[in-house]
């Protein structure tokens, strides 16, 4: 048993770099904001991105601080439901237990399939570029999303190497996020002034109020962030979790933050036709912004150049799939496992991890 008193099933074998490695490769913040660029850019435009993301930065570094706090004090793989049930009286801990456990969960399960769907998309785009003459279906984002959640439930089922991918996983993402804030504004035929950077405000969303108008658009910025919690929920995998777990939730917002800005401020000075970028028929602004940014004379060939973000993406759906298989597999006294569905046909756990 481990020091909570539950039966320990699963094995340590995560260090502090995969743990931030899959965290990070969760969050990927400065690819989260690529992904959502098209409400970003349309609820505010540059002064969005720049100031939006310092401000949602800000309460995700309490929100981190909290989370590291109760991980450091109480490390537990079931993370939120567990400190419920530890701080909340005796008369209200079971309920409230497991209504926040219910939740914690069902917030994973709405991000993942975003997430499917933002893969499903890139992928739809990618096509588009090649064949401009192609009009994207609903029903092709459909079919393009159930491949992705197809292709991430067999993984975690058979993976055995979740450790190694996802410490791969964040070098990936750095050296790609290194050869695009380099290449596409070198590369970039036209450059768009500070003023407009740092201080124009682009509203297409309709709302009469700039503030309203902004603050939709914080989903943006919110996006880069999906999933801090992740970290707690590996502390049965690592040694010595009340340190290692803390220092991956605030190691991912230091990397977000540093990443995602920088990012989203290289990607608005190689800004070439701001409408053309915002209503793109690929649906992935960010597909027509790298195209001209990157002067590729064939549509073809520059389409192989997204793989990265699409595989970037994948290990991002993969680890929060994982991540929210751990939330279900250590509830309070394990007593919640029979209201899944399925759960009572599996008698062993598969994570080899």
């Amino acid at each position: 048993t481990n020091r909570t008193g539950d039966v320990q099933e699963l094995r340590r074998t995560f260090s502090l770099w995969s743990v931030l490695g899959i965290s990070f490769s969760l969050t990927n913040s400065w690819f989260g904001i690529s992904t959502a660029l098209v409400t970003g850019i349309n609820s505010g435009g540059p002064v969005q991105l720049v100031y939006g993301m310092i401000l949602v930065t800000v309460v995700c570094v309490a929100v981190g601080i909290s989370l590291a706090e109760l991980a450091s004090a109480m490390p537990h793989a079931g993370g939120q439901y567990y400190w419920t049930s530890r701080l909340a009286g005796p008369t209200y801990a079971r309920f409230a237990s497991y209504m926040t456990g219910w939740i914690a969960w069902a917030g994973p399960v709405f991000t993942c399939a975003s997430i499917a769907l933002g893969v499903g998309n890139l992928r739809l785009g990618c096509i588009q570029l090649v064949h401009p003459e192609l009009v994207i279906r609903p029903w092709m984002s459909f079919v393009s999303y159930q491949i992705v959640n197809l292709f991430c439930f067999v993984f975690n089922l058979t993976s055995g190497a979740l450790p190694s991918i996802t410490f791969a996983t964040l070098w990936m993402s750095i050296v790609s996020y290194l050869v695009i804030i380099i290449t596409v504004p070198a590369k970039a035929t036209v450059h768009q002034t500070p003023k407009f950077v740092f201080t124009d405000f682009i509203d297409n969303t309709g709302w009469p109020n700039d503030g309203i108008a902004f603050t939709v658009g914080l989903i943006n910025a919110n996006w880069a962030f999906n999933g801090l919690d992740c970290a707690v929920h590996m502390a049965e995998e690592v040694d010595a979790p009340e340190k290692i777990i803390p220092a991956a939730i605030l190691g991912t917002i230091g990397i977000g933050f540093c990443t995602a800005w920088i990012f989203g401020i290289a990607m608005m000075f190689s800004l070439t036709d701001f409408e053309r970028v915002a209503f793109t028929s690929t649906g992935v602004p960010i597909l027509e912004l790298f195209f001209p940014g990157v002067r590729v004379e064939s549509r073809r060939n520059y389409s192989a150049g997204p793989n990265h973000s699409d595989g970037l993406r994948r290990s991002d759906r993969v680890t929060h799939m994982a991540s929210s298989s751990l939330l279900v597999f250590r509830p309070p006294a394990n007593t919640w496992r029979k209201f899944i569905p399925v759960w009572r046909h599996r008698s062993t756990h598969t994570w080899s991890a």
